[in-house]
């Protein structure tokens, strides 16, 4: 059952795409991309989120969420046009606290080879945290010892950087122990293998207007999917788990 928008609350101040916060009619507090977040990045979010279920990675609940024109039209905010009505990607609000430095330690191992497998694989290099702050885009529960995955709006980045993913990434203390362990990285391929068999289904899911880039659908959107689904292949291929 889709997902309709009932309320606006606010914008977020964090974040390049600066998503609405608003409240659907299951009642759930979502961050939700429109139109002014870019097709691309809504196909991202879409595709990542999707594949990041299939692998078990830690995401919060997600759906495409339906934004009515009556409450573009109505709705009181003079940036509404840039949440748009129609299909929109929503991310449930979670109430936790971004990870920090200090806390990374307290993230499983497991979860942790998980998370840059993922990245790695979506050539997502906007996952980063040093000692002196970064932008995990990872939220952590310390009592329950649970992490939540979000924002994939920079999957499949063309100008991905290997140095600085193993620099940067917030679990990169953890690259070793992945990329260096045959029997582990082996497991992971197969896992990622597995996940990239739900590319049609995932694909054929994405909503019609997601495919243009301006409301009257005269104008493709900024994304090559046979690019995407090759970067993705790459998880078959031997030199893979090469990192620099």
């Amino acid at each position: 059952m889709t997902v309709i928008i009932s309320e606006v609350l606010k914008r977020s101040e964090q974040g390049v795409t600066r998503p609405f916060i608003c409240r659907g009619d299951d009642e759930l507090i979502y961050f939700v991309k429109g139109i002014g977040a870019g097709r691309r990045s809504q196909i991202c979010e879409w595709i990542a989120a999707n594949l990041g279920h299939a692998l078990e990675i830690p995401i919060p609940p997600f759906a495409i969420v339906e934004v009515p024109p009556d409450l573009i039209e109505i709705g009181g905010r003079p940036d509404l046009g840039q949440l748009g009505a129609g299909p929109a990607f929503g991310s449930a609000r979670h109430p936790l606290i971004e990870l920090s430095p200090s806390a990374v330690v307290q993230v499983p191992h497991a979860v942790q080879w998980s998370v840059l497998a993922f990245d790695w694989w979506l050539r997502n290099g906007d996952r980063t945290l040093t000692a002196t702050g970064g932008n995990p885009n990872l939220f952590w529960d310390p009592a329950a010892r649970n992490l939540l995955v979000f924002d994939h709006n920079q999957a499949f980045d063309t100008y991905f950087d290997p140095v600085d993913f193993r620099k940067l990434h917030a679990f990169s203390a953890r690259i070793p122990e992945l990329f260096d362990d045959i029997v582990r990285r082996d497991d992971f391929a197969k896992r990622l293998e597995l996940a990239l068999g739900r590319w049609k289904e995932i694909v054929d899911t994405i909503p019609p207007a997601w495919y243009f880039a301006d409301p009257e659908m005269t104008i493709p959107a900024d994304f090559d999917f046979t690019a995407a689904f090759n970067t993705l292949a790459r998880c078959s291929e031997k030199d893979f788990w090469m990192i620099p």
